[in-house]
């Protein structure tokens, strides 16, 4: 789960992760952080400005001051007035598809995480080249700017920096001021007040202690209002997104953005003995997550995506049958499983490594990225305004697009 309510949470945002909730075709270098190529690509096809590490992920410092401040600052003072002026069009150039969001996107749990991206001077992003922008073939090239346990006021405009980096937004203005960008997608929200990385906690919480109380009830009877709160910090984030392109002179027109929800982590189909096997949820609590919080969460999601002219793609479904501890084997599910022990968990008892690690829990796993870039890239281009991922029998994930009633 990306990002308990009642209680003081175990992992403080300040010190700890928030959560944000395989094909690997080739490990990045420094040089190429956060952007994917296909392997055949010409050295020409990313511009060296904008592969530099000092440019798309670069630790706060003299380096982002000589190279970021003169092309940023007028994007972001027009993004915050969201009144950036459209300029001659957009660049020329090889077609991008970028990711903005928290750990869903960046390819939390996914593993082989970019360098800078597992600590480096504070850069807990967790950026991996198996995460689903490099999987859903919508550009030459593919740019992730997510970054593990960011909120919407990490994407948005402003001066703040969360593992050290700073706007997504602003990052975006950059790179969409030179490279062609065709697709931008935006998976945000779970760090906000819906606080799912806290959620998890809780439902462990009383899986390991029943006295607590079901996290059915103890997050459940406030979850309306959670979702509700989470609403506005999206639309500001969205907003920023779309300024962000104003200022790099495109109009909505001239790229397709794609808002999209999340996948439950966890399911009441479990076995026996799931809570020793990485799934210490009560089946009820399980079931609650599965069916009511996730697609509660999706729907609405969906309504933010359709005021700002957006698409939608939804994925409360998406890992259905897959979730973590499912099947017999971890290799054969979607989710993944628990990172850590459960009573050192709930206990505070874990150390930095302990905490950084259980960033990973309860995130798509590499295979489980692999079709959710497949049912992307397959609704982009189809041209639906919203779609639910959905696996069909062969067990692949594809777009399914609701019917329209009267």
């Amino acid at each position: 789960m990306p990002g308990a309510s009642g209680k003081p949470p175990i992992l403080p945002r300040t010190s700890g992760p928030r959560l944000g909730v395989g094909l690997v075709t080739r490990r990045l270098s420094t040089s190429d952080r956060g952007v994917h190529r296909p392997a055949s690509a010409s050295p020409t096809t990313v511009s060296p400005a904008l592969a530099s590490p000092d440019v798309i992920n670069f630790p706060r410092g003299a380096t982002l001051a000589v190279l970021l401040v003169v092309p940023v600052l007028g994007v972001l003072l027009a993004g915050r007035a969201a009144a950036a002026a459209p300029g001659t069009g957009p660049p020329a150039g090889p077609s991008t598809v970028v990711a903005l969001g928290d750990s869903a996107a960046s390819g939390e749990g996914a593993g082989d995480y970019e360098p800078g991206t597992r600590g480096e001077a504070g850069d807990w992003c967790h950026r991996s080249p198996a995460a689903y922008v490099h999987h859903a073939g919508l550009g030459e090239r593919s740019v992730n700017l997510a970054c593990s346990g960011a909120a919407s006021r990490d994407v948005r405009f402003g001066s703040g920096a969360h593992h050290t980096e700073g706007s997504q937004a602003a990052r975006l203005a950059a790179l969409a001021a030179t490279q062609r960008v065709r697709t931008v997608t935006l998976q945000v929200g779970a760090n906000d007040a819906p606080a799912l990385g806290d959620v998890a906690v809780a439902c462990i919480r009383t899986f390991v202690d029943p006295t607590v109380g079901p996290c059915r009830e103890t997050v459940g009877g406030k979850w309306e209002a959670r979702v509700a709160a989470m609403v506005p910090e999206v639309e500001g984030a969205v907003a920023d997104v779309r300024a962000a392109m104003r200022g790099a002179g495109y109009t909505e027109a001239d790229y397709v953005l794609v808002l999209l929800s999340y996948g439950s982590p966890v399911t009441e189909r479990m076995d026996a003995l799931h809570g020793a096997r990485g799934c210490p949820f009560s089946r009820p609590d399980a079931g609650w997550t599965r069916t009511v919080a996730f697609p509660r969460l999706s729907a609405a999601l969906a309504p933010i995506a359709a005021r700002a002219g957006a698409r939608f793609l939804d994925l409360s479904r998406a890992t259905e049958g897959r979730e973590a501890c499912s099947r017999s084997s971890p290799a054969e599910e979607w989710q993944r499983r628990l990172t850590v022990d459960a009573r050192a968990l709930v206990d505070d008892r874990l150390d930095a490594p302990g905490r950084h690690l259980f960033q990973e829990s309860f995130h798509p796993r590499a295979a489980g990225h692999a079709e959710i870039g497949r049912c992307l890239g397959e609704f982009v281009r189809g041209g639906a305004p919203r779609a639910v991922c959905l696996a069909t029998a062969d067990g692949t994930l594809h777009p399914s697009v609701p019917a329209v009633t009267a």
